[in-house]
């Protein structure tokens, strides 16, 4: 009985410790493939004929480009706290020339932030930044509350119908922008566990909306999940055969 509970303990703990091995190759991979689209020069953002074929694993954080013009007055501030500190994200609709809109983070500004009149790009203009995936609902404490005009995460559909936007023509994703030529804001990279890829600026004064800022952080502690399980399955032989060893002892005597 001894010998057949050790043998599943060491054979759950060893699995566990496998399946960890498997989880780190498959994080190490994603990072990999993440970087390599965070990097990669832009390409043309997805089209409406592409909409429904995007996903969050094969498509957030693609380095892409679109051409249109802003639509200053349905601007939307969702809070965001920042290496710049607290303050808003400024998400404006871009309408392309095929109709679609699509809606752009166009960076961070601070509390009380107002933008110049009028604002400036005016007219078409064509945006690089990286594709980003809906945040539906709102924070983890926090909802969004759209008759208040408070938000907290960018829930696209939430906000283009609070702007009265066609949700036919909403695309189902936004963008980040890339921080302006000439600004003084890292590039974005990417790192595990509490580093995170950021820009960064050391200029006081700045020309808000600050792009560039985007964060992309994967959690990868597999490697101490899987020593973990590992030395778990070797105490347990141990363990298992110490005890055995004994009760043997006992039966000869």
């Amino acid at each position: 009985m001894l010998g057949v509970l050790t043998l599943l303990l060491v054979s759950v703990f060893a699995s566990l410790g496998t399946w960890q091995l498997q989880r780190r190759a498959w994080k190490l991979d994603l990072i990999e493939r993440v970087n390599s689209r965070v990097h990669a020069p832009p390409s043309a953002a997805p089209t409406r004929a592409q909409w429904s074929a995007l996903s969050r694993e094969a498509d957030e954080y693609r380095h892409v480009s679109l051409t249109g013009t802003y639509r200053f007055d349905k601007d939307t501030l969702v809070q965001a706290v920042t290496d710049l500190g607290g303050g808003y994200w400024v998400l404006t609709p871009l309408r392309t020339a095929h109709g679609s809109e699509v809606l752009v983070n166009r960076g961070f500004v601070p509390p009380g932030w107002k933008e110049s009149v009028p604002p400036a790009p005016a007219g078409e203009v064509t945006v690089t930044g990286l594709l980003r995936m809906p945040e539906p609902g709102g924070g983890f404490l926090r909802k969004n509350a759209p008759a208040e005009n408070l938000w907290y995460s960018r829930d696209v559909f939430a906000i283009a119908a609070a702007r009265g936007l066609t949700q036919a023509d909403v695309a189902p994703y936004f963008v980040d922008a890339d921080a302006r030529p000439g600004a003084s804001v890292g590039a974005n990279t990417i790192t595990n566990d509490a580093e995170a890829v950021t820009g960064k600026t050391q200029s006081q004064d700045r020309d808000y909306p600050v792009g560039g800022l985007t964060v992309v952080q994967f959690p990868n502690n597999h490697m101490s999940y899987l020593l973990t399980w590992y030395a778990l399955a070797i105490m347990s032989a141990v363990a298992g055969w110490f005890v055995i060893r004994l009760e043997m002892r006992k039966r000869s005597e």
